[in-house]
């Protein structure tokens, strides 16, 4: 199974909707938080170039935010990556 890294903050309502759909996928993922350490902030956008969050990682495979994670869900796509 990849490694599943997701930059979230808890006071984010994309942030908990991407959490809670790969909670109901049964994988372990890391969460890095924003609010504890706002350096965080410095590395998305590094590894991105956005400024927002969620960012998601699956692997290598930057993902995007919850509505890029959504997305692949519907269209079958997650699941297969999820089990990479």
């Amino acid at each position: 199974m990849p490694d599943i890294v997701v930059y979230s903050a808890d006071y984010c309502p994309y942030c908990r909707r991407a959490r809670a759909l790969l909670d109901s996928k049964k994988v372990d993922y890391e969460v890095r938080d924003v609010v504890r350490d706002p350096g965080l902030w410095d590395e998305i956008a590094e590894r991105t170039g956005r400024n927002t969050i969620p960012q998601i990682f699956i692997g290598d495979r930057h993902i995007g935010g919850c509505d890029d994670l959504y997305a692949l869900d519907r269209c079958g796509q997650l699941d297969p990556l999820l089990k990479n």
